[in-house]
């Protein structure tokens, strides 16, 4: 897109906003040149304007390094509206609500695992179902499925899905307060029961890791990771649960906006100000679809524990299967930040944004506090991934909110078309990169040709002082559907 865009500093650039264009605020971009110059190629830097004209925006429209374009709303955007006349838009959470990433640890080392990695991926392919449509035989019932959505991971622990500790080292302990699956349809549970479980299918993931390279030796340290170590990490969401979720309210949304006479830049961005109906029963169910999607993640790493155990003979214990973390990516919080000196609340839009909370802040883990937030920013296929630390930058610039993957560069119809799966299977295959699929079109739509650089965006994110790179992982083995 062609549009004046000033340097601020290095890695952060400015789009200014002012009275002719609409824009309440400025839209703020993370990003080094490579980056820079693929977030002009499509709509992203268009949505991020349009999306910095809505009501109660507070400080700035952001897009993080990993940004392209989505539906209405950039993904890799974070806002932040008033919490008291704010708005709330599904759009800028996206259909995918609480997508995630967790990562967990085990005492094994690459070459104890390198032998037996192609049954350990037989294993996990194994236990943890992937694919669309995919179904797990937890034996849920309609009525355990709202307890999920009031309990999240709490709830998978008593029932037998892991560890207490679980529950500290995820996202808001594995609970959002004040979900009501009275506000979920019929239709988003009937498609999530049977889906508490899976994996599904698209960009999410289960891979076997090798920590390539621990850049910061304490903060490694901390987060109990080191050179050689075996660990596994997992990205999925909320399933059709989350999705219906989504699909629900924004037909609901675009009525509140022909009621009210609302105008937008794009139909795309509907929104309903806080403290109306259908902006508290959106939040409501969305809590739910956050709930479902911890537990979601939960389950499968018992799964994920179990496969383990099968291979090596060992408990999951005795393996020192931990979870570092859980994050959500795709959500809507209400948070308290300064802003021009000022404490506010505000309810913080993150839609491909990785929450990145500094050291001090009293909601990172205590195991974590000194050292601030693990963040957790899967590659694409057959590419490194990164842990990093959230740092006291993104407290004050960016809501305490980092990147979240690499970030597409290509559509999928444009992977399919230019990317034959034989040169990607011919790619891993080289790396010695073990991979189980269920639909082999995923192996060009996910190719690594598709996405951004990695070291590219974190690099972006660390030199803009936002978040500190920890360790870089690369992929021993890669489950998708």
């Amino acid at each position: 897109m062609d549009v004046e865009i000033r340097d601020l500093r290095k890695n952060v650039h400015q789009i200014d906003a002012d009275e002719s264009s609409g824009m309440k605020v400025p839209v703020r971009i993370y990003a080094n040149d490579y980056i820079i110059s693929h977030i002009r190629k499509d709509r992203t830097l268009m949505q991020a304007m349009n999306a910095a004209k809505l009501p109660s925006i507070v400080e700035a429209m952001m897009v993080m390094p990993d940004g392209h374009e989505g539906y209405g709303f950039p993904v890799g955007g974070v806002a932040a509206f008033d919490a008291n006349d704010g708005i709330i838009s599904p759009g800028a959470i996206g259909f995918d609500i609480n997508c995630g990433v967790r990562l967990i640890r085990t005492n094994l080392s690459y070459e104890e695992v390198k032998p037996r990695i192609g049954a350990v991926m037989d294993a996990l392919f194994r236990n943890v179902p992937s694919g669309v449509g995919s179904k797990f035989k937890s034996g849920f019932s309609m009525a355990e499925l709202d307890r999920i959505a009031l309990e999240g991971v709490e709830y998978a622990i008593k029932k037998g899905f892991g560890f207490e500790s679980d529950i500290e080292n995820t996202e808001e302990r594995g609970r959002m307060e004040h979900a009501d699956p009275s506000k979920v349809s019929q239709l988003a549970k009937k498609r999530g029961v049977q889906q508490l479980g899976t994996l599904g299918a698209g960009n999410h993931f289960l891979e076997v890791q090798r920590v390539e390279k621990a850049v910061d030796a304490k903060l490694a340290k901390a987060y109990g990771l080191y050179e050689g170590q075996t660990v596994i990490m997992l990205h999925s969401g909320s399933r059709g649960y989350g999705h219906q979720v989504c699909s629900d309210f924004l037909a609901t949304f675009a009525d509140y906006q022909r009621k009210n006479g609302i105008e937008l830049p794009d139909p795309e961005l509907a929104y309903a100000f806080v403290g109306s109906r259908e902006a508290e029963d959106y939040l409501a169910a969305m809590r739910s679809a956050v709930n479902f999607a911890f537990t979601n993640r939960q389950i499968m790493t018992d799964s994920i524990r179990k496969a383990f155990s099968e291979v090596f003979g060992k408990s999951a214990d005795a393996l020192g299967m931990e979870l570092l973390y859980d994050v959500a990516h795709n959500i809507a919080k209400l948070e308290e930040h300064d802003v021009e000196g000022r404490r506010r609340k505000l309810f913080v839009h993150r839609k491909g944004a990785t929450r990145a909370f500094g050291p001090g802040n009293k909601e990172v883990p205590k195991a974590y506090r000194e050292y601030g937030q693990p963040v957790l920013i899967p590659g694409s296929m057959g590419t490194a991934s990164y842990v990093l630390a959230g740092q006291e930058g993104a407290m004050r610039e960016t809501f305490g909110s980092s990147c979240h993957g690499s970030g597409r560069l290509m559509s999928r119809h444009q992977a399919l078309r230019e990317i034959p799966m034989s040169k990607t299977f011919g790619q891993l295959d080289r790396k010695g990169v073990e991979i189980r699929v269920r639909s082999r079109k995923l192996v060009s739509e996910e190719a690594m040709e598709a996405y951004k650089n990695v070291d590219d965006v974190v690099e972006s994110i660390e030199g803009a002082g936002i978040s500190r790179i920890v360790a870089r992982l690369v992929p021993v083995g890669v489950a998708k559907g």
